[in-house]
Order: C-alpha cells, then sequence, then structure tokens
C-alpha cells in the first residue's frame, strides 16, 4: 500500500524542552510546522520531580507542570503534533523525507531534537527486570508504586541524588550505589548537603552492580566493590537506574556528522553536516546539558529553520525555478569595489532589459544564498540559464562586455 504524503516547511523531531521552542519559534514564524514526538511530550523533563534551576521560577517547579506550560505555548502558535516514532530520514533533492509508520512527511527543513534515553549498567540479568519487573528510571513516574518499601539507587550525579530524596517520600529505606570512594559524588554541593543528612538514605560505596536475580520480579541486586573484588547482595523490592544517558540519534546514523559517542556535530547556528537538518537540545555535542540550554538550542534552531525555509523559497522562486536567463550579482555592500561595480552590472543588464534577469545577492549578512549558487568570492557573476549554472566569473575587469558576451553565448 503506497504510503501517505504530508508536506510541511519545518518538522521538529522530539518534544522535550528543545523541541517544543523550536516548534513555538518556527510556529511563530508563521511556518507550517509539525513537532513529532514518539512517547511524551516534554521528554525526559517530565522525569523530574523537583527543578530549581530554571530561570523565571524562583520556587522549586515540578517538570511534568514546567513541561505543560511550554506544551501549552508552541501549540498556541499552529504547530501540529503527531505522537509516532520516527523510522528514517532522508534527502530528495531539496526536500527532506521524513517517515514514520504511516506517512511519509516531505519538509523544508528539520529539526532534530531527540534528546537522551537512560543508560543501562549492561550487568548480568538486566534485561529480565526492565519494563515495569523491578528496574525503573523515572522517580516522579515510579515512586507512589513504592509506599513503604526498600529502594536501591545507582548513580551519584544530580538526578541520582535528587531523585533519591524524592524517593524517601514514599520508601521506607533508600539505598544509593556510589562508584566512588566514601563521601565522593558527581552532584553538585548543594544537593549533596541535603541527603547527607536524610535519616532515610544509606550508601554503599566503591560499588557497581555485578548483577540483577529474583523470578518474576528483581529481588537481590549484587553489587561488586571495584577495590576488593567482594560482591555485596542487597534485597530490595525495586531498583532505579540513574547512571547517565545515551544520545537518541542511532536514527540518523549515515546521514550526519555524529561524535563516537552518538552526539550530533553542529555549529552555533544548530546546523548540522546536511543544508537543512538542524540539532538542538541534549542530542547534539555540547558541554552542558540542562533545561535551559535546551531551551536555548532550540531557539537557535527555530529561527535558523526560518531563515532557512526563506532563503529556500528566495532561491527557488528567483533563481532555479525561473526560466530564461538570470544574472546573479554577488557582492559584499560594505566593500566600495563591490558596490561601484554593482553600478556597471546594473546599467549593463539594462541593455537587455525583458531577456535576462538580474538579480542583487548581496553577503554581508549571510552568504547562505550566495552559497547555494557556488560562490567562491565576492564580488562575482553567475548566470543560470532554465535554472542552471552556467557561467561562474570571478574577474571582472571589463564587466559591460563580459556580460555581453555572456548574454550572447547563453540567449
Amino acid at each position: 500500500m503506497k504510503k501517505k504524503i504530508e508536506c510541511y516547511d519545518v518538522v521538529v523531531i522530539g518534544g522535550g524542552p528543545a523541541g517544543m521552542t523550536a516548534a513555538l519559534y518556527a510556529g511563530r514564524a508563521r511556518l507550517k510546522t509539525l513537532l513529532i514526538e514518539k512517547s511524551l511530550i516534554g521528554g525526559m523533563t517530565t522525569y523530574t520531580s523537583e527543578i530549581e534551576n530554571y530561570p523565571g521560577f524562583p520556587e522549586t517547579i515540578d517538570g511534568m507542570e514546567l513541561s505543560k506550560h511550554m506544551n501549552k505555548q508552541f501549540r498556541r502558535f499552529g504547530a501540529h503534533v503527531k505522537l509516532t516514532d520516527v523510522r528514517s530520514v532522508s534527502v530528495d533533492c531539496d526536500l527532506k523525507i521524513v517517515s514514520t509508520f504511516g506517512i511519509d512527511y516531505m519538509t523544508k527543513a528539520v529539526v532534530i531534537a531527540t534528546g537522551n534515553r537512560p543508560r543501562l549498567t549492561g550487568a548480568k540479568g538486566e534485561e529480565r527486570f526492565l519494563n515495569d519487573k523491578g528496574i525503573s528510571f523515572c522517580a516522579t513516574c515510579d515512586a507512589a508504586r513504592n509506599e513503604g518499601k526498600r529502594i536501591l539507587v545507582i548513580g551519584s550525579g544530580n538526578a541520582a541524588i535528587e531523585e533519591s530524596m524524592y524517593l524517601t517520600k514514599f520508601a521506607r529505606e533508600v539505598i544509593v550505589s556510589v562508584i566512588h570512594d566514601e563521601g565522593i559524588m558527581d552532584a553538585d554541593k548543594v544537593a549533596q548537603e541535603k541527603v547527607m543528612t536524610n535519616p532515610k538514605i544509606s550508601f554503599i560505596w566503591n560499588t557497581v552492580v555485578d548483577s540483577f536475580e529474583g523470578d518474576d520480579m528483581l529481588k537481590t541486586v549484587n553489587l561488586k566493590n571495584i577495590k576488593t573484588g567482594e560482591v555485596i547482595p542487597v534485597d530490595v523490592d525495586g531498583c532505579f537506574l540513574f547512571i547517565g544517558y545515551t544520545p537518541d540519534t542511532k536514527v540518523f546514523e549515515g546521514l550526519i556528522d555524529m561524535t563516537k559517542r552518538g552526539y550530533i556535530k553542529t555549529n552555533e547556528s544548530m546546523e548540522t553536516s546536511v543544508d537543512g537538518i538542524f540539532a538542538a537540545g541534549d542530542c547534539r555535542e555540547k558541554i552542558l546539558r540542562q533545561i535551559a540550554t535546551a531551551v536555548g538550542d532550540g531557539a537557535i534552531a527555530g529561527y535558523m529553520a526560518e531563515k532557512y525555509v526563506q532563503e529556500f523559497e528566495y532561491v527557488k522562486k528567483e533563481l532555479f525555478d525561473t526560466k530564461g536567463l538570470v544574472l546573479a550579482y554577488i557582492y559584499n555592500t560594505i566593500e566600495v569595489i563591490d558596490r561601484e561595480l554593482l553600478e556597471h552590472v546594473e546599467k549593463a543588464a539594462s541593455e537587455f532589459k525583458g531577456r535576462i534577469l538580474l538579480r542583487r545577492v548581496d553577503v554581508y549578512n549571510s552568504d547562505r544564498i550566495a552559497c547555494r549558487l557556488l560562490y567562491k568570492k565576492t564580488p562575482s557573476l553567475i548566470m543560470l540559464k532554465d535554472g542552471e549554472i552556467v557561467e561562474n566569473v570571478t574577474d571582472l575587469t571589463a564587466i559591460e562586455k563580459k556580460i555581453e558576451i555572456m548574454v550572447a553565448k547563453h540567449l
């Protein structure tokens, strides 16, 4: 059965803070925008019970609540939403194809904001106890079902420590396995100070998970002391893993440049190695992965996608879809020689009025349009015939004569 095709200006893949912000900017620019999310709008933010470092909220805010505000805001600008899984992204000439199970979305620009997914330990028996069988990754989601129970937390970063404290609201006991020496954690000092004074929390230092055991449900987590090799069995009712994340970017392998760890490489404009594909948020290579930085990335990606679409439409309409001869003068408006030559180009082009079209392409603010014309430097002249580049001239001495020869050659 032939797949259904829908067309958009911008498709955003991922519904976390970065994706929602990108969709907000694109939608507010009156672009036909689609946001695709495979699970829950809000992404990993919805898993956080207390957010204290996102600007604008002087009091702690729940991650789910913050996500609801963002969700409501970006939808207000007309962005469409599809809850489905992206199977692949490909490039077909100037368009991108975002493929899902039932629909192919044709789009001019793509913003990848797929974020991260929780990292597993790789220990024996781990796979058996995933999917609600004892191993969890979200205290906000699963804490209530652990009322009065004994819980083990793996990890010592901010997420592990903050979620451990949240779990004490429900569990009778929370044990934290830390890979470092006693007293050393990866969490910030404020979180460490709070957790060390919580009477429901204890620590097992210098340990990693050796194996998970149980019948239908997890019963025991065997920890291994990395210094002595001793295996310590810990009887538990549940285990929460907070040992970091891996980028959710596998579907884009072979399409865009990534690091060895799978993070997407971008420049400051959130541009990837493929023209018209941008990346934002935790899935891209960066120093700090926080809600605030994800929102900043999303704003830039949405803005740049808007500029890309504008340039795409201009180039397509005014240059590559135009029949006949088009003469493009590539110049930099702050260069005196470029401005002086512009007068000569305009005078020479006027001699062929009705037979050629003159397009002025100024690279002062951006050379993106000029790059699509494969310009080498400014000033230069590029001639297109029926949308195909037929001349690229950088030596502009005797410019009027050269234009006359070019026109005569291709008219």
